[in-house]
């Protein structure tokens, strides 16, 4: 079975390079699907939208200026009542400046466990973009991210976005990541639904998605 399953895959592969064999290997690859948003909105808008898509995903947002971030930090921890939040060990120091909630650090030297991201009463992250179109914030595991696990165990996701991390459309968020980076997309809490269509949420994620999006540095 196996064997024969190989030898019908070497056939397909050597047609599709015979009919290639003719095309260039540095051919230009057209991309008709791709638009271009670089002046699709002024910025003001664009966080209009983002907003806009966040909120229809059920996600928590707010809008703040630099100077306000670390209250609203430790604001939206205590509304939460989070005693135990986990923090990739990049993240700023000054996001936490009010936080009076017990920060656990993980890093690649020193990950938390499953056991402790779990007893955590949530994670907070930054971002690596986020974008207005769809709704969706993603990381990269970048020093301010950390790593995946810590914004999947915890069942509550505070995360920062700048606003000059927000772009209109997937297109643009693509062409600023870096595909060899782990790339985790969020369009909202997790959520799911059964084949009845009935809605489940935090299966695969946290259930509350909450969004500090950082206009200004007044």
């Amino acid at each position: 079975m196996r064997g024969g399953a190989s030898g019908s895959r070497e056939r397909v592969l050597a047609r599709v390079r015979a009919a290639l064999a003719d095309v260039p290997a540095d051919e230009p690859v057209a991309r008709s699907w791709e638009r271009d948003y670089a002046d699709s909105h002024a910025e003001g808008d664009t966080l209009d939208v983002l907003v806009d898509r966040l909120l229809d995903y059920k996600a928590l947002v707010e809008r703040v200026s630099s100077a306000e971030l670390p209250d609203r930090i430790a604001a939206a921890l205590e509304r939460r009542g989070a005693t135990r939040v986990a923090v990739p060990e990049g993240a700023p120091g000054e996001w936490f400046a009010s936080v009076t909630a017990r920060r656990l650090a993980d890093s690649p030297g020193s990950p938390l466990s499953v056991a402790e991201l779990d007893a955590c009463d949530g994670v907070v992250t930054g971002c690596a973009v986020a974008v207005a179109e769809t709704g969706t914030i993603v990381l990269d595991a970048g020093p301010d991210q950390g790593r995946r696990a810590i914004t999947l165990v915890p069942d509550y996701h505070l995360c920062v976005v700048r606003a000059d991390q927000v772009v209109d459309g997937v297109p643009q968020a693509v062409r600023l990541l870096d595909p060899a980076r782990p790339l985790t997309w969020i369009s909202g809490p997790s959520a799911t639904s059964d084949i009845e269509l009935n809605r489940v949420e935090g299966v695969h994620g946290p259930r509350t998605l909450e969004v500090l999006i950082v206009e200004s540095a007044d």
